[in-house]
Order: C-alpha cells, then sequence, then structure tokens
C-alpha cells in the first residue's frame, strides 16, 4: 500500500518568527514546540508552522494524525492526545493551548479525558487462569454432542410426525393433522428453550465464570436455544414481551420491543410499563471480558425510550420517563435520571426530544386482540401449509410422488441427479424471478393504505400492513445480488426510492442498506452510500407509530453503520463517518465532515482523497463505469451461480436421504442437518478461497474505478451468514483460520464480524463480543483505502464495538462497548479505551448502577 503517512512538503510558507523557537517558558509554549517536532518528522518536513491548519495546510488526514497521537502518546512528558482533540484544535498552537494543563499520568506517560461520574469502569483487563487446551477441545466436544442430540431428536419427532400426517385419507384429514402436529410441534419448540433454561440455570444472578468450562456449556446451551427459538419472530408483538415474561423478565404493560437481538440472562432484566426500544439495541444482561462471562442487571423505567443501535451494558439504568438517543450506550455504571435525556457513546446529556410522535389510543383488548389474531393466522394458514402443504402436493400430483418418492431411483441412478438438477434449478431461479416480481408489486398495492406524518395506533391494521412492508422489502437477497454495482440503484428505485436526480457511480450503495419504508427514502445526486446504512423513517412510542419521509442530501459520502433518522440536520455535500450520530438538532449542516457520538465537524475532505477525482467525470468515468458494470454482471451471474450449486448438492443429498429413508428412517434425517452443518462453512471458505485465487490480500490504495476493486467486492459477496450459527465454540475461530484470520489460540469469538479475513491478526486468548466488527478497509468517495489490523494477546473488544483498518491494539488492551477505533489507531497494552470515536479511558472506580425504582402491574 502506498505510504500516507509521507505527507507531501507543505508549501505553506514559514515565517522567521515561526521558525524560531519562542524565548517564553510557559507550558502551552513548550508543548507547542514538541507537538512541532513530532509532528514535522511523521509528515517529513522540517519544519510545521504553529498557526498551520492540520488538513487544509499541512495536507494531513486523519491516517496521518492518529500516527501523531500515537507518537505524543508514547512520550511522558506530554498530555495524551486524541482524534477528537486533533479535530476540535486543528492548530498546533490551538492544540497546545488546549491540552498544556491536562493532568499526566507517569506511569504511561498518558493523560486520559476526564471522566465522569457513571462512566465505563476499570474492569482490570488482565484475564484469569487461561483455559487449558483440554478443557477448551472437551467444550467443543460436547457442543457439538449437544447439537448431534438436538438433530437426533428433532428428526425423530419430525419423522413420526409426518408418518401420522400422511396417515391421513383426504384433503380435509391432512389439512386438520397438519394442524395438529404443527401446532404442537411449534409449541414444544416454542416452550422448550424456556424449560431448558428454568432446568440448566434456574435464576440469573450477577455473577461471572470463566468461558469453556462447565458453567459456560449450560449458558451457551441457552443462549442457542434462546436465538433458534420462533419466538424470536414475534418480535414487536406483544407475544414476545409474554416470551421474555415466561423466561423471567420483570416487563410491565405496554411495552413495545422491536430490537431482535435475544436479552439472555432474562431474570436480570427490568423494563418499566410504557417503555419503547428500538431495533438493532442490545440489552443482553451479559458481556465477555478477559475470557469471562460477567451478567449484570439491566433495569429500564416507565415510560422510557431507546432509539436505534444503542447498547446498553451491564449494570445500566434508565429512569422513569428517560431517553436514550440513536447511536448510544451506556457503559457499565451508567445511570441516566427520571426524565432526563442522554445520547452519545458514553451518553451524557442532551436537551434533544427523541419521542417524536404523539400517543393514539391502545389499550390492552386491542394488544389482547392482536396477539390472538397472529396466533390463529399461525396456526390455522401458516403452520399447516408448511407442514401438510408438499404433502398434499406430492398426493394431488401423483407424478411427482412417483418420480421423487422412496425407492424412485437408486443412489447411483443418474435419474436422482438429473432429478435434483430439475428440482434445484426450477425452485431457485423461479424464487429468484418470482419473489422479485412480488416484491415491486405487493408491498406497493400494500402502501396504498399508509400515509405519511398521519400517526396510526400500534397493534392494528396499519400496523400490520408496515411491519409486513419492512419485511417484505428489506428481503437481503436481492441487496446482496445488485449492492456494489450500478444495479442496486435501479432495484432501490424499483423498490421504492426517490433517486430521481442520481448520479450513477457504480458503488451508490452497498450490499446493506435498510429502511423501514422505502416509499419515504430519498437521496440526492452524486451521494454514495458505504454499507450498513439504514434509513429510520418510522417513529414509535408506546402506543403509535407514524412514517415520514427521510431525506439524505446530495453529494454526500456516508460510511458504515449509521442509522439516518427521520429530521436529520444534514444538507448538501456532507461527509458522515462510520457511526456517526446524526444530529436531529441545531442548524442544517452544509459542506461539513460529521464524526462521532454526539457528533462534531470535522473537514469535508483532505487531498488524499482527491488525487482519483479525475476519474469520476467526463470520458474517463463513461469508460470506468462500462467497464465497471461488466465485471460486476460477471460478478453477479457467477454468484448466482454459487449459490444455486449449493442449493443443488444439499437437494442432491435430500434425495438420497428420501432414497435411504425405508432402511434409516429419522437417523437419514440426522445426517441431512449434521451435513448441512458441516458442508455449508466447507463450501462458502472453498468459493472465498478460490475468488482470492488462494493466495492473500495485501493492503491497497486506488481508485474505485481501478480492476482490484471490483475484485476485492467480489470478496464481500460471498455468503457468510452461516458462521453466525458457530458463535461462542471452538468452531468459529477454526473457520476464521480456514478464511485466511491470522488467528491465536483459544480466541472466544461471541459473534464478531472481520471483512477482510487475510488483512486480519488476532493474538492468544482475545474476546470478541456480539455484534463486535475489524473492518480492514474504507471508501470515501471514488477513494478504496485496505492495510492490516493487529489485534495483540488478551484483547477485549466489547460489545457493538467497530474497528478501522490500520489499527494495532496492544496486549491486554480493552475497547469498550459501541466504541469506535479510528483508522491508523496504536492502543498501548493494557489501556482501557472507549467512546466514538475512541480514546483513552481513566481508570476511576466504578459507582454503582443507580437503583431505579421500576413500577410493575
Amino acid at each position: 500500500m502506498p505510504n500516507e503517512s509521507a505527507v507531501a512538503t507543505c508549501s505553506t510558507s514559514v515565517s522567521p518568527a515561526e521558525r524560531t523557537p519562542p524565548a517564553d517558558s510557559s507550558p502551552s509554549r513548550v508543548v507547542e514546540r514538541e507537538f512541532a517536532e513530532i509532528l514535522a518528522g511523521v509528515i517529513s518536513v522540517d519544519q510545521v508552522p504553529f498557526d498551520s491548519d492540520f488538513f487544509t495546510d499541512l495536507g494531513g488526514n486523519s491516517l496521518v494524525m492518529a500516527q501523531f497521537c500515537a507518537r505524543v502518546r508514547k512520550r511522558a512528558d506530554l498530555p495524551s492526545v486524541s482524534m477528537k482533540d486533533v479535530y476540535r484544535h486543528p492548530t498546533v498552537r490551538s492544540l497546545a493551548t488546549a491540552l498544556a494543563d491536562t493532568d499526566v499520568t507517569s506511569t504511561t506517560g498518558t493523560a486520559a479525558p476526564h471522566v465522569t461520574a457513571g462512566s465505563p469502569d476499570p474492569t482490570p483487563p488482565e484475564a484469569g487462569s487461561p483455559a487449558g487446551a483440554l478443557q477448551y477441545t472437551l467444550c467443543g466436544a460436547m457442543q457439538f454432542l449437544l447439537f448431534l442430540a438436538y438433530s437426533f431428536t428433532a428428526a425423530l419427532i419430525t419423522a413420526r410426525g409426518y408418518e401420522w400426517v400422511s396417515a391421513g385419507s383426504d384433503l380435509p384429514d391432512l389439512y386438520l393433522r397438519s394442524v395438529a402436529f404443527g401446532g404442537a410441534a411449534l409449541v414444544g419448540m416454542c416452550a422448550f428453550p424456556i424449560a431448558a433454561k428454568w432446568i440448566l440455570v434456574g435464576r440469573w444472578t450477577a455473577r461471572e465464570f470463566p468461558v469453556w468450562g462447565l458453567t459456560y456449556l449450560r449458558f451457551w446451551t441457552v443462549k442457542v436455544l434462546l436465538h433458534a427459538n420462533p419466538m424470536v419472530f414475534f418480535v414487536g408483538n406483544p407475544l414476545y414481551v409474554l416470551y421474555l415474561r415466561a423466561l423471567g423478565a420483570r416487563i410491565g404493560k405496554d411495552v413495545t420491543i422491536l430490537s431482535r437481538s435475544v436479552p439472555v440472562c432474562t431474570d436480570l432484566l427490568t423494563i418499566g410499563a410504557g417503555t419503547v426500544i428500538r431495533k438493532e439495541s442490545f440489552f443482553l444482561c451479559y458481556r465477555a471480558h478477559a475470557g469471562r462471562i460477567q451478567t449484570g442487571r439491566v433495569t429500564v423505567g416507565r415510560d422510557a425510550f431507546i432509539g436505534e443501535k444503542t447498547v446498553l451494558d451491564i449494570d445500566t439504568s434508565l429512569g422513569d420517563g428517560a431517553q436514550l438517543g440513536h447511536t448510544s450506550s451506556l457503559h457499565r455504571g451508567q445511570a441516566v435520571p427520571d426524565g432526563q435525556r442522554w445520547h452519545g457513546s458514553p451518553a451524557q446529556r442532551t436537551d434533544v426530544d427523541y419521542v417524536r410522535v404523539p400517543p393514539a389510543p391502545c389499550g390492552a383488548l386491542r394488544r389482547a386482540g392482536f396477539a390472538l389474531a397472529t396466533v390463529v393466522q399461525l396456526f390455522l394458514l401458516a403452520v399447516p401449509l408448511a407442514v401438510g402443504g408438499p404433502y398434499m402436493l406430492l398426493t394431488q400430483v401423483p407424478a411427482l410422488s412417483d418420480r421423487l418418492g422412496p425407492g424412485a431411483a437408486g443412489l447411483v441412478s443418474p435419474e436422482l441427479y438429473i432429478d435434483a438438477l430439475v428440482v434445484s434449478s426450477v425452485l431457485f431461479f423461479g424464487c429468484v424471478v418470482v419473489g422479485a416480481a412480488a416484491l415491486f408489486a405487493v408491498p406497493r398495492l400494500m402502501n396504498l393504505v399508509i400515509e405519511p406524518d398521519r400517526v396510526y395506533p400500534l397493534y392494528g391494521f396499519h400496523y400490520s400492513t408496515h411491519r409486513a412492508i419492512t419485511r417484505i422489502t428489506n428481503v437481503k437477497f436481492f441487496k446482496w445480488l445488485f449492492g456494489d454495482s450500478s444495479y442496486i440503484v435501479h432495484y432501490l428505485r424499483g423498490l421504492g426510492y426517490d433517486l430521481s436526480q442520481v448520479e450513477q457511480t457504480g458503488s451508490n450503495f452497498g450490499t446493506e442498506v435498510q429502511h423501514e419504508t422505502p416509499y419515504l427514502c430519498s437521496v440526492g445526486s452524486g451521494t454514495m452510500v458505504a454499507d450498513g446504512l439504514s434509513i429510520v423513517n418510522a417513529d414509535f412510542s408506546s402506543t403509535s407509530f407514524r412514517v415520514s419521509r427521510v431525506s439524505i442530501g446530495p453529494h454526500n459520502f456516508l460510511g458504515n453503520n449509521i442509522a439516518y433518522p427521520a429530521g436529520g440536520r444534514t444538507g448538501d455535500n456532507c461527509l458522515l463517518a462510520t457511526k456517526v450520530m446524526i444530529p436531529l438538532d441545531g442548524e442544517v449542516r452544509e459542506g461539513v465532515g460529521l464524526l462521532g457520538s454526539p457528533c462534531f465537524e470535522i473537514p469535508r475532505s483532505v487531498e488524499r482523497d482527491s488525487r482519483f477525482d479525475h476519474l469520476r467525470t467526463g470520458d474517463a468515468l463513461r469508460r470506468s463505469l462500462a467497464a465497471k458494470n461488466r465485471y460486476n454482471i460477471r460478478s453477479m451471474v457467477l454468484f448466482l451461480f454459487v449459490r444455486w450449486l449449493y442449493f443443488f448438492v444439499l437437494t442432491a443429498v435430500g434425495f438420497a436421504d428420501v432414497e435411504l429413508y425405508d432402511s434409516f428412517e429419522h437417523v437419514s434425517i440426522a445426517a441431512f442437518l449434521v451435513f448441512s452443518l458441516v458442508f455449508t462453512p466447507l463450501y462458502y471458505a472453498l468459493v472465498e478461497r478460490a475468488v482470492v485465487a488462494f493466495r492473500g490480500l495485501r493492503p491497497r490504495l486506488c481508485s474505485i474505478y481501478e480492476p482490484y476493486f471490483w475484485w476485492h467486492e467480489r470478496l464481500w459477496k460471498v455468503p457468510d451468514e452461516h458462521l453466525q450459527i458457530f458463535n461462542g465454540t471452538p468452531f468459529k475461530t477454526a473457520l476464521w483460520r480456514l478464511l485466511g484470520v491470522r488467528l491465536g489460540s483459544r480466541v472466544f469469538d461471541d459473534g464478531c464480524y472481520i471483512t477482510e479475513r487475510q488483512l486480519t491478526t488476532i493474538g492468544n486468548g482475545c474476546t470478541l463480543n456480539v455484534g463486535s466488527k475489524v473492518q480492514c478497509h474504507s471508501q470515501e468517495d471514488g477513494t478504496f483505502k485496505s492495510d492490516r489490523s493487529t489485534i495483540g494477546d488478551g484483547v477485549t473488544l466489547g460489545i457493538g464495538t467497530h474497528v478501522h483498518y490500520g489499527v494495532t491494539m496492544g496486549d491486554g488492551s480493552v475497547l469498550a462497548p459501541d466504541s469506535f477505533l479510528m483508522k491508523g489507531e496504536e492502543v498501548p497494552r493494557h489501556a482501557r479505551w472507549g467512546g466514538n470515536p475512541a480514546a483513552e479511558m481513566r481508570d476511576t472506580p466504578r459507582p454503582p448502577a443507580a437503583t431505579t425504582a421500576v413500577q410493575l402491574p
């Protein structure tokens, strides 16, 4: 990768006064001279003018300034500098003046920012006695045996149930038997995790225990069963609240939970009446830290509000009527008092009101009726169709039964594989075509009954219609297929986005854009979105909801993992950095960059990001875009074939199981489940390795119109959703190694995601929490950058953290929940960093979480 730290020699003239060190020996002048000397060494110039802007005058960028900050932190005689300090004070003189009086920590040579009561706890990063290789291996073996037992039991029940259903004499009898067996099976699947929790654990208490032990095995078993429970599909339904209560959670009436992140230690969860929790919020009541699981309480008062993309760490609380804004977090020990509004990571007080929709009539009868209607629809329509539908089809079409039934063809017969080829092709490509047609037509008809900016009560016809629109139009397959290409624009426009003025760049949107409703999304001309954009164009209270238009201005660039709410105060030509909190107050920001949570202004662009601008206009753009489109079409065809081939293999194995059913009965079904579990990750690992031609990735700086970038985009299309199944097991780390991650021994991965596997190094005994992400690339406007990231031994990445490229984390360091570690940062050994953007945090005694009195019915 080209050396970005070697910034061209500054063209700004240096006055004689600036070249001569001032005689003033005040602390700020001493710090000023030292800062100037260090920065001159970083950017390879003789001297740096004290009043020159780091970005506009000296041509610096965030990666260069991160290196400057790292060098300053190594000096015991200087105050610590964070990237937030650099952006707020963008000259040597202003930075030195602001930081000259900062206390210096003598032992590490760093000074942490001021920490108020209730801020992140200084849990020692050192782990206890690490699990040995034998304990680690035995835990993995027990986890696999538990999966075998579950598969065998499920196969036995399925086989016996289908034998009973198939004994029906006619269609009405088949339907009734399907209702009875399917309903019993669904109830059993929902009730079994609840029973397992009470049998294996009883009541959760605040404690901690090491991973890979027997206590952890019970914890993992309950967690996996809860995540596999069909009740997860009832999020946003009063039935989901009843489910959490059955698991031991203390939840009041009229609570609305829209997040699919399932709390595990439910006895430690208390939610007061009338509270709203938006989607993509973490309130797990546990976390992993330094090789141990720590459980703790999460307490939310009455009529509270928790926004989108938030994290509530253990031992946190919100009082009655309190609010936590979107893209925010409460670190361990933080407590929001009654009636106060907080936002940011870690959260701080604000005056912004995040409850933006008035209430509507929504009583207990309405909620009960909605839940009952869901149950009736499920048991009388969806379940019998799923259970008895295939058998009814075979019964009514004898030719299919003769062709696909047991004994129709031998295992070595070509007919079996021809049948698998035909069936897999018809089903796969038929679903693609029919699914696309339904996706563009059905939600549009549903949307006719939803009026923008009108307040509707929850749990009625309009609420059901809105949820159906959201589910249907957020299908991941087509975004995966068309994302990172010119064709995602046509797809989103057909879906309902207002992209009438869009400028085609070939990378306008990634593969993970989502929305509440596509019909109220507007994106301006020339705007580019990296990935992970969530357009929040629906507002909720505990009794009502309203959909509103979200407009993202022209010539913007949006980084990764951003929630953009209705009413966002950004306009034209903005750079919205990764994990930025979009402001809802103040003037409309234009021509600036925004970073952090809460956000602050940074330069819109730097010299480094404009070096490829000549490829973004005129004939050069037309030629490059046409070439990229041709390449993207080949990529789309390739990965359609890859997915169909996977489906074909599973279909052929399924037909083989049918042939063997008379001899092995339910054992053949269990064998199919085990084969699917093993084959899926191995198949896609082979695909990913083949995409990179079995070579490793290398750091790169290039235009998005260079063939290398198009090739790199192919890696992002390799399916990897299956990796979540292996969270919390030794098999997850084995798969990461298979994909190219340089991984140490006994790493605990509870749900981390790594984008560029072959550019990532993770040391021994690391702890990676759910929702954490290591991203070794960045795309800003038309420039693509990638570099290696190294995570040392014993490092802990908190829940929802985001680690950018070019990062080094020292041994034993900790990144607090929901933090954003910017590109190029160097975290010292055993340091604790946190925040968005992340900076060093002072180790102060952790105050106890506020004991908010929550009244339940």
